[in-house]
């Protein structure tokens, strides 16, 4: 048990290190907001999507296709989640139906970018990484579009330039390009090679570390607004009641044990900062998901630890 301890150590302890750098480099203002700004743009639109591409295109991808039962068994978590976070908000906060919709969706919304991908990819390697990409492809996308009908059509339904800015937004989303590309380039069989490899390869390298220091300078940013209660229960439901639920139904649906592994641990996450982004935009709810975003990411060096040593991971 302490050698399985220590392995997991191993994973989460440097990415929870390089988290905690990029906070204290905030704290102390050696690297400030527009330094933050521009790093994490680094990330979700360069260094991100070409770790994508690479991967997918280089990837052995399964020969039966990919399993159905991974998909109903996160989403079917992250909508469960949504609901109860909803319901929470609602029965008992007392929370309107568009800040219960927000909490639902911070409840539902994993950072898979800038946590989940460095943890993944190091507790997985290459077995993790295909069923890894392909849930980001996707999970933005559907989640994203379930919060802002919710959010928006409850009384006179969405509007036709609602859902053309939505899917506007979404069509110039950096992640999906580097999925295209590395669809293409599996399918082509073409990759990068020579100098255009090294490029790729050190751009790729480049993405867990800068995403890491990126989230540490986010939570130094954004911290705790507030709203304590609500954001402890959307951190509960994100990091215990989601991959408790995915976990359940892995071990029910048919599934390679890398892709069950990926699910749990995807699941596991915490609340993504686009759920603070959501909130602001509508402004409302901004307290709880700023906080929510802040807390989980701490509680889940605790609890991601937790879910690898279920699962085996080390």
């Amino acid at each position: 048990m302490i050698a399985r301890l220590a392995d997991i150590a191993l994973i989460i302890l440097p990415i929870f290190g390089l988290i905690g750098l990029g906070y204290v480099s905030g704290w102390t203002k050696h690297l400030g907001e527009r330094a933050g700004d521009g790093l994490s743009e680094y990330v979700f639109g360069i260094a991100v999507p070409v770790l994508i591409f690479k991967t997918l295109s280089e990837a052995k991808m399964p020969a039966d296709g990919q399993p159905w039962g991974y998909w109903i068994a996160y989403f079917t978590g992250a909508f469960l989640v949504f609901g109860l976070g909803f319901l929470a908000a609602r029965k008992i906060f007392g929370r309107t139906h568009l800040e219960s919709v927000l909490q639902g969706f911070a409840s539902g919304q994993a950072n898979t970018v800038f946590v989940g991908v460095p943890v993944i990819l190091k507790a997985f390697g290459e077995a993790g990484a295909v069923p890894l990409f392909l849930l980001i492809a996707v999970h933005l996308p559907i989640m994203t579009t379930a919060a802002t009908v919710l959010a928006e059509g409850a009384e006179a339904g969405v509007s036709r330039a609602t859902m053309i800015r939505l899917v506007k937004a979404l069509a110039r989303n950096p992640l999906l390009f580097g999925i295209y590309a590395g669809a293409i380039g599996q399918i082509t069989g073409i990759h990068a090679t020579g100098a255009a490899g090294q490029i790729v390869g050190m751009v790729a390298a480049s993405a867990v570390p800068c995403a890491l220091i990126s989230m540490g300078l986010a939570l130094r940013r954004y911290g705790f607004a507030g709203d304590f209660s609500a954001s402890l229960v959307i951190s509960t439901l994100k990091l215990v009641v989601h991959p408790l639920a995915v976990f359940g139904l892995v071990h029910l649906l048919p599934m390679p044990p890398a892709w069950a592994g990926v699910a749990v641990v995807f699941a596991a996450m915490p609340c993504g900062v686009n759920a603070y982004l959501l909130a602001n935009h509508y402004k409302a709810g901004v307290a709880s998901a700023a906080s929510a975003v802040s807390l989980s990411t701490i509680l889940s060096l605790f609890t991601v630890t937790i879910w690898l040593y279920v699962l085996g991971v080390g």
